[in-house]
């Protein structure tokens, strides 16, 4: 069984340097993100704004090593992801780092209680029936771990997808406009267990959105126009 390196919390958690992100479109060279610095402490929650194509899913993405920065550096607890390998990559993302996805990403071949499960049986991690089950019952789906995805709504499917996120204890938490294709009860409903599971756990969350309402429940507020950083708020 690997086992992960700790994460230390003496300094900023999460330190992104000068990270740029550019590709390549026809003969034209855009830049989604241009030279951007953030700290973001540990246990902090922090909400990336802006319009679409403003850069807030690359910059998680390169957050959670799932893509290269064209230039500047991505640490997590003052480690540089960039120097990692594949596999170390996918130790951190597995141990580390959970992830929320607007579309949910569950296997719809497994059912609630397996999608959940999953994380847990790769970090080998005891009892893990038990896990999924505490896990199902804090979102309030323990009835519904033996459906599958196709069986259940779209809140439904988000609120798995949290219990998946959370499944390993991840100190920190990368949440990709985790309301975007729900209503706005079901959605204020999946924030407050973000937020509960968060604050019960002392996760540190980055919340990338487009909605002000959603972002006033973080600890602050980041703006991104263009690929720059543009503006800061502690939320009031």
């Amino acid at each position: 069984m690997h086992q992960p390196t700790a994460i230390e919390t003496t300094g900023p958690i999460i330190r992104l340097e000068r990270l740029t992100k550019r590709f390549r479109s026809g003969d034209q060279l855009l830049t989604v993100l241009n030279e951007v610095d953030l700290e973001i402490a540990a246990g902090e929650s922090v909400a990336i704004l802006g319009p679409s194509g403003s850069g807030k899913s690359t910059l998680l993405a390169l957050v959670a090593g799932l893509d290269n920065p064209t230039s500047g550096r991505v640490l997590i607890a003052g480690r540089e992801i960039q120097d990692l390998s594949e596999d170390q990559l996918a130790l951190l993302r597995r141990y580390k780092i959970g992830f929320v996805f607007q579309s949910f990403q569950l296997l719809g071949n497994l059912t609630a209680a397996e999608n959940v499960r999953l994380p847990i049986d790769l970090a080998r991690l005891d009892r893990p029936e038990e896990r999924t089950t505490k896990l199902l019952d804090e979102v309030g789906l323990g009835d519904r771990g033996h459906h599958y995805p196709a069986q259940l709504s779209g809140g439904e499917q988000q609120r798995v997808a949290l219990a998946r996120a959370f499944a390993t204890r991840p100190p920190i938490l990368l949440a990709d406009e985790p309301t975007g294709n729900l209503d706005a009860a079901t959605g204020a409903r999946v924030l407050e267990l973000l937020d509960d599971l968060k604050n019960r756990r002392g996760t540190t969350l980055v919340l990338v959105t487009h909605d002000p309402a959603v972002a006033a429940m973080t600890d602050r507020r980041l703006y991104l126009e263009a690929g720059r950083l543009i503006d800061e708020h502690p939320t009031p």
